[in-house]
């Protein structure tokens, strides 16, 4: 599996940061050819499943994740949540911390993926990329892009 981790300081307070980064269909923005869809009607907590399909026409994948665990951050206590991937294509786990900072917030995302066509000797690379990728997503998210 590839490992990454993700660390951004944000001045939002720690339940505004949240609220963005468990934004599941707002995730579809900094992620290319990528729509995020909610599936089950209750958009957050545990149980949630939403799918990323990833396409360029015709040709494409689902990374379908589902919610299972919710906390969101409390005076003094910081957020987390953990998705699960149930795919065929892609899994793993994601985990979304959203902790206080005297100047707001520090979001930390943490996922640990593997992509099932690609041989272990291309997870450095897919760790590289999810990085790369995913700090996008996160400063998009946080406002930092838009």
């Amino acid at each position: 599996m590839a490992l990454f981790r993700i660390t951004r300081r944000s001045a939002l307070p720690p339940a505004a940061a949240w609220r963005r980064m468990t934004d599941w269909e707002r995730h579809s923005g900094p992620v290319p050819f990528t729509a995020v869809r909610v599936v089950r009607a209750r958009p957050e907590g545990v149980g949630t499943l939403f799918t990323a399909r990833t396409a360029l026409g015709p040709a494409g994948f689902d990374d379908p994740m589902e919610v299972t665990s919710w906390q969101p951050p409390e005076q003094g206590r910081p957020g987390l949540c953990r998705l699960e991937k149930r795919g065929t294509v892609v899994t793993g786990w994601a985990e979304i911390e959203v902790r206080s900072h005297p100047q707001g917030s520090v979001v930390q995302w943490r996922e640990d993926v593997r992509v099932a066509a690609l041989p272990r000797a291309f997870d450095a690379p897919t760790a590289w990329c999810g990085r790369l990728l995913f700090g996008r997503a996160v400063r998009y998210l946080l406002g930092h892009d838009g």
